[in-house]
């Protein structure tokens, strides 16, 4: 553990806990994306406002809950959730979800990359693979300094987003005759409101199962529900409303495009900029946590060397791996339903990682990732809150019956 800043092996010390300040930016990078704007673009085609306004606070309350319950785990423990996942999947068992999350994040990050790199080349001419290896490195520089630097660039990105942001926003909406002309638009392409709260949920569920990451940081549990609320039900909100308001006035949902269509190039370049820059140190961060749980390595050269993966394979990746990782992604959400129901029924465990005893794999968290990712495609309803309660519901039955004989000798004891 020795320089290890990240605590990626260990609990954080309550002396190096943060401010609600500084951790609340750093979730609101997290949350400030171009994805949600997109997926806020078409749900903003696709209803009513009314229905729109609707699904978006619903589902965002639905993400604030959420990850709120992996938030306060966190804090409470002071645990990365790849430490925590030893607890319900073993200390070997937790590597699938290390993997699953943490390959997922380097993904992402890739394509996060040339989402900045592709529409800066159409907009200035620049060579696309320059851009691509100047932000991704840029990006992978600053998360070798781990939580200090993501508040530091959290603490600029944020408000500049919401500002340039908002002010775009407002310009666009007087554009289509202020808010009365927002609310006259009719939907092109009708969605039905089921499909819409799947979307604005699924937005962020699978970057949200990370909560934990970075709110471990957090001095009080109550503090931690407060940063993850705000970031999730606001922040993401926010992004959805965006998204909208551009997609309605504009016909371009991610926020940037909207600013250079205004005739804001600078601006729009700092905004997508920032944008992506939070979110993908934010992934970067928590993949080599994952990763750090699997090799034993401290997280801070992991993610160093995934951000070197992620900016190699970057136009890759946006070109032919966007499916497979939404695909992948849809596999996460029943592992946060895991780590919630076995906090709730075992906390006793948590109060002592140091000498907390793990079973090598645990059986009954692997078979509860599966059930909860069929029931997420088979069940009516939505799909990532059919998966998260599939995964909870199914390992709180499974675990019992299938550690039987070790409760047994713990009993006996």
């Amino acid at each position: 553990m020795a320089g290890d800043n990240n605590y990626s092996l260990g609990p954080v010390p309550q002396s190096a806990r943060k401010g609600v300040i500084s951790l609340t930016m750093v979730m609101l990078g997290l949350t400030f994306f171009s994805a949600s704007m997109w997926t806020g673009g078409k749900l903003g085609t696709g209803l009513t406002y009314d229905d729109f306004l609707l699904a978006v606070l619903i589902g965002n309350l639905i993400l604030g809950i959420y990850t709120s319950f992996l938030g306060y785990i966190g804090s409470s423990t002071g645990l990365s959730t790849h430490l925590l996942a030893r607890f319900s999947f073993g200390s070997k068992g937790s590597w699938l979800p290390s993997l699953l999350l943490g390959g997922t994040q380097v993904g992402w990050f890739g394509v996060g990359v040339a989402m900045f790199a592709i529409p800066v080349h159409k907009a200035m001419g620049i060579d696309t693979n320059i851009l691509i290896v100047v932000a991704g490195l840029l990006m992978t520089v600053t998360v070798y300094f781990g939580i200090a630097a993501l508040m530091i660039l959290s603490a600029i990105a944020v408000p500049a987003i919401a500002l340039l942001g908002g002010y775009s926003v407002i310009e666009a909406i007087s554009s289509v005759g202020g808010m009365d002309g927002l609310k006259a638009i009719q939907p092109k392409d009708p969605i039905e409101f089921s499909t819409a709260l799947a979307l604005v949920v699924g937005s962020f569920i699978s970057a949200g199962t990370l909560t934990a990451d970075f709110v471990r940081f957090g001095k009080k549990p109550k503090a931690a529900v407060f940063i993850t609320m705000v970031a999730f039900f606001i922040g993401n909100s926010l992004m959805f409303i965006f998204g909208a308001a551009g997609g309605a006035a504009t016909g371009q949902a991610d926020i940037s495009e909207v600013m250079i269509a205004q005739g804001l190039l600078l601006p729009a370049i700092i905004v997508l900029g920032l944008n992506i820059w939070t979110t993908n140190d934010n992934a970067l961060y928590a993949s080599g946590l994952g990763f750090s749980n699997v090799t034993g390595i401290p997280s801070k050269y992991l993610s160093m060397i995934n951000g070197i993966i992620g900016t190699l394979c970057a136009l890759w990746l946006y070109n032919n791996f966007v499916g497979w990782l939404t695909f992948l992604s849809a596999a996460i959400p029943p592992i946060g339903g895991i780590i919630i129901a076995d906090f709730l029924k075992n906390r006793h465990r948590y109060k002592d990682f140091a000498n907390a005893e793990f079973n090598t794999v645990n059986w009954a968290a692997i078979i509860g990732v599966g059930v909860g990712v069929a029931a997420g495609h088979f069940l009516p309803g939505v799909v990532p809150i059919n998966a998260v309660l599939g995964g909870a519901i199914s390992y709180l039955i499974l675990n019992p019956l299938l550690n039987r004989d070790a409760q047994t000798v713990k009993a006996n004891a």
